[in-house]
């Protein structure tokens, strides 16, 4: 447990979090792949060079990991997964304040 973090603390420091680790367990459930294979390719992305030592960046790892899982399965490679996330950064920027953010509303789509 981080310093200064209790029992009633949050669990994940921000929404992208939350998001990242729901998509990889749904993405188990669904059989994309199994933990054996999650829990193989999280363990490579941790040990990889640079690593923050008090974990900071887990969640870093999580994404990159489940990418990595994508683009193996030959579900999404890094072109789609950079070209998505430029979109919904666009959509983001277009969208007004208080609004969902919905990738329609990527100027460029």
């Amino acid at each position: 447990m981080p310093p200064g973090a209790g029992a009633d603390a949050p669990v994940f420091a921000e929404p992208w979090q939350a998001q990242v680790f729901a998509l990889a367990v749904t993405l188990n459930e669904r059989g994309l792949f199994t933990w054996s294979e999650w829990a193989a390719e999280l363990s490579r992305q941790v040990a990889r060079p640079g690593a923050a030592q008090d974990g900071g960046d887990y969640y870093q790892h999580w994404l990159a990991a489940l990418e990595a899982l994508l683009a193996t399965k030959g579900v999404a490679g890094p072109e789609i997964v950079d070209a998505l996330t430029a979109s919904w950064q666009r959509a983001a920027h277009a969208t007004p304040h208080g609004q969902p953010i919905r990738l329609e509303n990527d100027p460029e789509r």
